[in-house]
């Protein structure tokens, strides 16, 4: 279910482009990094739903078997352990869809990332 390659304007068109059931991941996705971080702007970036604060804080998409998530290297690197049992990257993490996706933990790297971001724009 891979988005097809149009372009996005909103997080709104994006989550719209995609079955009921992935609208709803996306739109819980979306509420937990809000939660997280409620200073942070939503953006549409490399046609991903994004947020920034004080520049990149996390970007996440839909594809066919999971969702990515992608919270710098950084966000990765410090939650190193609970994302173990997640395929991933150096600054990405892939939640398969046979398993429950991590709200908790995604709404804790970004709180994580946020306060970093917060830090990084008051210098």
């Amino acid at each position: 279910m891979e988005a097809n390659k149009k372009t996005y304007n909103t997080i709104d068109e994006y989550i719209a482009d995609f079955p009921a059931e992935l609208q709803v991941i996306l739109t819980k996705i979306r509420q937990v990094i809000k939660e997280a971080a409620p200073d942070a702007k939503e953006k549409i970036s490399y046609q991903m739903p994004a947020f920034e604060l004080n520049g990149n804080l996390v970007y996440y998409a839909a594809f066919k078997k999971h969702i990515g998530f992608y919270p710098t290297a950084d966000g990765v690197s410090a939650f190193q352990e609970e994302l173990s049992a997640y395929k991933g990257a150096k600054g990405s993490v892939q939640f398969p869809f046979n398993k429950p996706i991590p709200y908790e933990l995604i709404g804790r790297i970004t709180a994580y990332r946020a306060a970093q971001n917060r830090e990084k724009g008051s210098k």
